[in-house]
């Protein structure tokens, strides 16, 4: 049934059509086999898949690590059969079976592709949207690569010169973060970014007439994209050979990401169900799916039909990726002879290894003075700058807040912005106002490896970057979040840019690790240690104070999430007083004071209740003694991290509203954040743990 285009730019046969066909097939039986499903649109998007798998990416299915290789997101993840079914055909391990399972426990097919259960899958796309700032995030990370390992190369020569190609759906294209991120890739200049739009005018209400109504082709060249329309055949179906040539057009573009509009009917060529708001969800019905199979020419019997010259071809994917990664080895070789110290650093950054003596360039800070831990990032950031040149990063236009300029002289800027430090290869990225962007993109820069990146905002304002957030801990991607003025300790711009149940909310992300540092030499800690565990994989926030708080002598203990920071007098521990950021202070004093009445106090000081719970039991327990079940916690934010930790008897001096516009010393005072406070709750709870 596919139209047979026959162009000089090319090649198609006869079984490159049977092939898209197949795709579509095997499309629609795997939604009606379970029952459940998207087959619509990667009916509609098979012949786009299919090129770009097959025609044009760079990849080699035998190894989906390979580092030359291009990057290819299907933003539009919940047509994740459109990419299931290519990585079958091409040789990326799944096999028809795995198409049988399609959204069943186990399987190697879930509903939406996940980065790290799936081989070929570049990152996690469900909510609609974080794939296309994914992709931006992918070209600015091959941009600085390139910059760390071969500036000096002419365009297209280097090895470390790739695309990457994003399909995304007329959904991501209204959520807000793809458009935040499209006008951060428009101005960073990203000519290694190719987005592919499905402008199929139907999403699960219905026709996309009912809520847009924009240019969107307007949209993007306001943005500084390159942009294409690809017309369909008269049939409806999409053009293969347009879809080539617009491609290379945009591949063959440097200066500009390129966007290319390709209008499609969602379940062509199924009779009834095309062009439906009911394909887009749903299984089409085995009437529906057998009468498609006689338009396409397959037996409305069978169902799974593969033809075996089909496969056959389509596995010749394997030959082309053999010789594609050989030839690009003799070049990554070459690289590596002319260049010996930037292929050591490759080599360490690629397995995750930090230089030798990075450790001693960490500050160390001087006890008892007034340091903001903001302050203190600031300068481990900019002392770890010097040795550690794939850490890189920035803030969402807040800077000179979040203390996150590692390179006051160089900005990560494209070739032709007239700032000073401007520089294609910058270390200092300016995100702009873009939070939710910014952690998307983070995650692409993550993912597409060879570097170490960080971001920071305001800890209120996570809640703008949070799906991102949530999808860096369900891909344990190692980002870093430098999120400052976190309570309402930043005093007079009040409640609305005071975090209170942001630090909560946080820690009930899965695999998401907060790390609240008490003081300046906390603070220094814990970067060394998010440093080292970047191999590991997981995402870390720093929460960290804009107000001064004192320093206390460095205690190695601090990296294992929570240790003793002063220890009781005059015996064993009557009641422990557990404090994270700058209510540790509060809980010194109150020890200070509970002391003197004869009442043994331990303090610990919990920077992470993540790292905490990863140590054993023996080594919890010497922290915080089963026995002894007076405990008071304190933290300015509501208290719903404290109670497993307090017990029964147990106190929480914590923050159950929001703040208000005021000097953060007279808000700590208004709002009951004192040493009288929390030794007052340490006598209750003692009083409890005696009944």
């Amino acid at each position: 049934m596919s139209t047979k285009p026959i162009t000089t730019d090319l090649e198609w046969t006869e079984l490159d059509g049977r092939a898209v066909d197949t795709a579509r097939v095997l499309a629609m039986d795997s939604v009606q086999k379970v029952g459940n499903g998207h087959p619509g649109t990667a009916m509609s998007l098979a012949p786009a898949a299919y090129v770009l798998f097959q025609k044009l990416m760079r990849h080699d299915p035998a190894d989906a690590q390979w580092t030359g290789r291009d990057r290819f997101i299907l933003s539009a993840g919940h047509s994740s059969l459109t990419l299931y079914i290519q990585l079958y055909l091409a040789g990326y391990g799944l096999e028809l079976s795995d198409l049988e399972a399609f959204r069943t426990w186990g399987s190697k097919t879930p509903g939406h592709p996940e980065h790290g259960h799936t081989v070929g899958v570049e990152t996690t796309t469900g909510p609609l949207g974080q794939g296309v700032a994914n992709g931006v995030g992918m070209a600015m990370a091959s941009r600085y690569e390139r910059g760390l390992y071969d500036p000096d190369a002419a365009a297209g020569t280097s090895p470390f010169d790739h695309t990457v190609w994003v399909i995304a759906g007329d959904g991501c294209l209204q959520e807000g973060v793809s458009a935040e991120a499209s006008s951060l890739a428009g101005h960073q200049k990203l000519g290694n970014l190719v987005l592919l739009w499905d402008d199929n005018h139907i999403s699960i209400e219905g026709d996309t007439e009912t809520a847009v109504s924009e240019d969107t082709l307007k949209r993007y060249e306001a943005y500084g994209w390159h942009v294409q329309r690809v017309e369909q055949l008269p049939n409806g179906d999409l053009d293969p050979a347009g879809l080539y040539k617009a491609l290379k057009a945009a591949q063959a573009e440097t200066e500009r990401p390129s966007f290319i509009a390709a209008r499609s009917i969602i379940a062509w060529p199924a009779p009834h169900a095309q062009n439906t708001e009911a394909a887009h969800g749903s299984a089409l019905g085995d009437e529906e799916v057998a009468a498609t199979k006689k338009v396409l020419g397959f037996d409305p019997e069978k169902s799974f039909d593969v033809a075996d010259e089909v496969l056959a071809h389509t596995r010749e994917a394997l030959d082309r990726g053999r010789e594609t990664r050989a030839t690009w080895e003799k070049t990554f070789a070459a690289w590596r002879t002319a260049n010996p110290e930037r292929a050591a650093t490759f080599d360490r950054v690629r397995v995750g290894e930090l230089p030798a003596g990075w450790e001693d360039k960490l500050p160390a800070f001087e006890t008892g003075k007034a340091v903001a831990t903001r302050a203190a990032s600031g300068k481990v950031l900019q002392a770890l700058g010097e040795v550690i040149p794939e850490l890189w990063g920035g803030s969402a236009d807040l800077a000179g807040s979040n203390n996150t300029t590692i390179d006051k002289t160089s900005s990560f800027l494209p070739v032709g912005n007239p700032l000073p430090g401007a520089d294609p290869y910058g270390r200092t990225v300016h995100y702009g106002i873009r939070e939710h962007a910014m952690g998307s993109t983070m995650n692409g820069i993550a993912l597409h490896g060879n570097t170490r990146i960080y971001g920071g905002t305001f800890l209120v304002f996570s809640d703008y970057m949070r799906p991102a957030v949530r999808l860096a801990a369900l891909m344990q991607v190692p980002v870093t979040y430098v999120w400052t003025h976190d309570s309402i300790g930043l005093g007079e711009d009040g409640p609305t840019h005071q975090p209170v149940e942001q630090l909560s909310a946080l820690r009930a992300i899965p695999g998401l690790n907060i790390v609240r540092p008490a003081d300046a030499n906390e603070t220094a800690i814990a970067w060394r240690e998010i440093l080292k565990r970047h191999a590991k994989g997981a995402p870390h926030g720093l929460a960290l104070t804009r107000q001064g708080v004192p320093t206390y002598e460095a205690n190695e203990d601090a990296a294992k999430g929570g240790y003793v920071l002063f220890e009781a007098e005059g015996g064993a521990p009557e009641v422990v007083l557990i404090g994270t950021g700058s209510e540790v202070q509060l809980a010194v004093e109150a020890r200070e004071q509970l002391q003197a009445a004869g009442i043994a106090a331990r303090v610990v000081s919990m920077p992470s209740v993540e790292w905490f719970e990863e140590q054993d039991q023996g080594y919890r327990d010497s922290v915080l003694p089963p026995s002894v079940k007076a405990r008071v916690a304190v933290e300015a934010g509501i208290g719903l991290t404290w109670h497993r930790f307090v017990g029964e008897a147990g106190r929480i001096v914590s923050l159950e509203h929001f703040g208000a516009s005021a000097d953060a010393k007279v808000l700590f005072r208004e709002f009951g954040f004192t040493a009288d406070a929390v030794a007052a709750a340490a006598r209750e709870s003692l009083a409890a743990s005696a009944r």
